[in-house]
C-alpha cells in the first residue's frame, strides 16, 4: 500500500465523517463532527476525559448507532453497510482484546480464524506480524505474562491481522510506561508510514503533537479548533513563560497570581505557565511578583506555545478529571 504523505497526490479519504451526532438522553456526546483521513494519515482527536473521543470511535467502528449525520470506510456507509466496513476495520480500543491465556502467536491465529482467514494465509500473516513488530522475544510466552506495553503491541498488532486499510486507536498508551509508550508510537509511525488510515484519540499533548498529521480539539462533542499541530501552536501568536516553584510555595504562588489571565496550573510539577505574548517585560513583571512574595523560584524558562497552551486558551481549562460515559 502506498503512502501519500510524500507523493503531492491527493487520495480518496478511507475515513470520512459528515455532521456526526451521537445524544445519551439529554447530553449531547457529539455535535456535528466531520473530518477524513487519507492513506497513510493520523488524525487525532485530541481531548479530556468526556470529550466524546470514544463515542466518535464507536460509530465510525459500527459498535454505537448514529444518530443523525453519516460516515464512510472505503467507501462503504458505516449505518446502511456494517458488515462491509466492518471487514475494512481493525480496532484497539482502551481495553485489550486479547486473550491472556493464549500466546501472541496463538491470539494472531485466533483473530486470523475470526477474520475467515485460510489456514496457509493466516500463519502466513502470523509470523509476517511478529516479525514487522519485534515481538518474537515474547511471541510464545501467554499474554497474561505480559509487561502493560507488550499487552497493548499486541493488542493493537492483532488489529491488523486482516490488513484493514482503516485503524482505530482509542487512546492506546493510556497508563503506560514512558519507554513503552515510545515503542507504540513508533509502531503507530510504522503502520502510517505503510499506508493506513488512522484514527488516534488521546488526552495526551504530547502525543498529539508527535503522531497526528492532523489534530481535532474537542470539548464537550465539539469541534472547537483543527489543524496541523504547528499550525495550532502558531496561531497563539504568544510566548509561555513556565515558572517551577519551591517546594510548599505553590499554593502561595497561584494566590500571588491569581489576577493574571491564562494560569496553567501543573501541581504535580510545581509549575505555573503564563502566556506573555512577545513583551519581555510581562516575564520580568511575573518574576518580580513571586520574588516580591518571599516565594522561591526552582527555574524558569520562555517557551513557544504546546498543544496544552492551545487548548487552555480555547477553552479555559487545561484538562478535566471527571469521568462521563463519552
Amino acid at each position: 500500500m502506498s503512502n501519500t504523505k510524500e507523493s503531492g497526490v491527493r487520495a480518496n479519504p478511507v475515513i470520512a465523517a459528515s455532521n456526526l451526532q451521537k445524544a445519551y438522553g439529554d447530553v449531547e456526546a457529539v455535535k456535528n463532527l466531520s473530518f477524513s483521513v487519507d492513506p497513510g494519515r493520523v488524525v487525532g482527536l485530541l481531548g479530556p476525559n468526556g470529550a466524546g473521543k470514544t463515542t466518535i470511535v464507536n460509530m465510525l467502528a459500527t459498535l454505537l448507532s448514529i444518530d443523525a449525520g453519516s460516515a464512510s470506510i472505503g467507501g462503504f456507509d458505516v449505518a446502511l453497510q456494517p458488515d462491509q466496513v466492518r471487514q475494512l476495520i481493525g480496532l484497539a480500543g482502551q481495553s485489550a482484546a486479547v486473550d491472556e491465556k493464549l500466546t501472541a502467536r496463538e491470539n494472531l491465529e485466533l483473530f486470523g480464524r475470526l477474520y475467515k482467514i485460510p489456514r496457509s494465509e493466516r500463519r502466513r500473516r502470523t509470523e509476517e506480524l511478529i516479525d514487522q513488530f519485534d515481538m518474537a522475544d515474547f511471541a510464545d510466552r501467554v499474554a497474561g505474562s505480559y509487561s502493560g506495553g507488550q499487552r497493548r503491541r499486541l493488542d493493537i498488532v492483532a488489529a491488523l491481522v486482516a490488513d484493514p486499510p482503516a485503524l482505530f486507536l482509542d487512546e492506546p498508551t493510556t497508563g503506560l510506561d514512558p519507554r513503552s509508550r515510545a515503542t507504540l508510537w513508533d509502531t503507530i509511525t510504522q503502520l502510517a508510514d505503510c499506508g493506513t488510515a488512522i484514527v488516534l484519540t488521546t488526552q495526551y499533548l504530547d502525543e498529539a503533537d508527535r503522531l497526528a498529521d492532523e489534530v481535532l480539539i474537542i470539548d464537550r462533542g465539539t469541534v472547537i479548533a483543527s489543524g496541523t499541530p504547528e499550525s495550532l501552536k502558531r496561531s497563539l501568536q504568544q510566548d509561555v513563560l513556565e515558572v517551577h516553584i519551591g517546594e510548599g510555595q505553590m499554593d502561595q504562588a497561584i494566590g500571588c497570581l491569581a489576577s493574571i489571565d491564562g494560569l496553567n496550573v501543573d501541581e504535580e510539577q510545581r509549575s505555573i505557565s503564563i502566556p506573555v505574548g512577545s513583551d519581555a517585560a510581562v516575564s520580568l513583571e511575573v518574576l518580580q511578583r513571586l520574588q516580591a512574595d518571599s516565594i522561591s523560584i526552582a527555574d524558569f524558562q520562555l517557551r513557544r506555545p504546546t498543544l496544552d497552551d492551545v487548548f487552555l486558551a480555547l477553552t479555559g481549562e487545561a484538562t478535566r478529571s471527571e469521568e462521563v460515559p463519552v
